[in-house]
């Protein structure tokens, strides 16, 4: 379970620093043109983000209640993969549409691993 935990800090960190960036540097459009939708939008990623450190974490440190927290979180971001790919694809930035590509190809083979290791 080293590799999803690792996985799950990993990107959950990176979904926050992400946003951190697009939002310090204006890269954030949606900001003047749909305010509420992103708002809603950023505390659904925020969550993704943090429930992905926690469960990461627990899974580093052997916790009981990790692996079930690791579920929900990787469930949540395949569906955040997705969507996020959706996004960008239709604005035609590719090199986005592959990065959420890898990172939901990774979380299919950490969701696999941590199953397994779960007997499963």
């Amino acid at each position: 379970m080293v590799f999803g935990g690792v996985y799950a800090v990993v990107v959950g960190s990176a979904i926050l620093a992400q946003w951190g960036f697009f939002l310090a540097t204006g890269k954030v459009p949606e900001r003047r043109t749909e305010p509420l939708a992103l708002g809603f939008h950023l505390v659904a990623e925020g969550v993704v983000a943090c429930l992905l450190i926690a469960a990461g974490a627990g899974l580093l440190a052997g916790a009981g209640w990790a692996r079930a927290a690791f579920l929900v979180g990787a469930g949540m971001l395949l569906y955040t993969a997705v969507n996020s790919a959706g996004y960008f694809a239709q604005r035609r930035q590719w090199p986005m549409v592959a990065m959420f590509a890898l990172l939901l190809s990774l979380a299919l083979v950490s969701l696999a691993l941590v199953l397994r290791a779960a007997g499963v």
